[in-house]
């Protein structure tokens, strides 16, 4: 199977500056990869790092040892090295990230939310749309709310706009961050559905999922961040 995301020897400080630029670790030697087709999960109790680690993979965080090797294009890019253009253009074309929480620019509709990252790649508008409209059909967003923006809606609203928005560009690697927490059992099935297209199109997918239903019924497999702990 073609290795689509690498992890070598990752490591994470952070450096509390306001209590005297005392140096927090958090892990270190994480290495592991991820295969086209493959979903992982990012097993641990809370406070591990499981998130942080996401966001280093996204380069939302800078990862300070180690390298985290990205399939893109007909090469690989090394996120953990990467200038901010390769950061922005893998980000536009091979890699996605659903958080748990949608930041988007205020009175910009649902729908147009969903189709941004696809005009931003060269779909025309109207071609964005009709997939933003898809997306939201399937997430159950009424059509009354596609023109309003997601600011107003409830948090299970909003997370299924973030969904909508990050499955409608099928990017070849998806970083999920607890995509199903605020949803219902309905919704939350629809997501594992889309989990599901994604795998079977060949992308790859790591996630935190702390439900252990949701990761029995989607997850190939788990890395307990326990193990790469670094010592206080």
């Amino acid at each position: 199977m073609t290795e689509m995301l690498t992890l070598t020897d990752v490591a994470k400080t952070f450096t509390l500056h306001n209590q005297g630029g005392s140096v927090l670790p958090v892990f270190e030697g994480v290495s592991f990869s991820v295969s086209a087709g493959e979903c992982v999960a990012l097993a641990g109790p809370s406070g591990m790092g499981k998130s942080t680690l996401l966001r280093m993979i996204y380069a939302n965080y800078l990862c300070p040892a180690g390298r985290i090797e990205i399939r893109h294009r007909d090469g690989t890019a090394d996120i953990a090295d990467a200038d901010p253009r390769t950061v922005l253009e893998v980000r536009r074309w091979t890699l996605g990230y659903i958080s748990q929480f949608l930041r988007v620019v205020p009175r910009v509709g649902a729908q147009d939310v969903v189709a941004e990252p696809l005009i931003a790649r060269g779909f025309s508008e109207d071609e964005a749309l009709d997939r933003a409209a898809v997306m939201l059909t399937r997430l159950n967003l009424p059509e009354r709310l596609w023109s309003l923006a997601p600011a107003t809606f409830s948090g299970g609203e909003q997370q299924r706009i973030n969904i909508a928005r990050g499955f409608a560009a099928e990017y070849p690697v998806m970083l999920l961050d607890e995509p199903t927490a605020s949803l219902d059992r309905e919704n939350r099935d629809c997501v594992l559905d889309l989990i599901r297209d994604a795998k079977a199109s060949g992308a790859a997918l790591i996630g935190i999922f702390h439900d252990a239903q949701t990761r029995t019924a989607i997850c190939d497999r788990e890395i307990d961040i326990t193990g790469y702990r670094a010592a206080a």
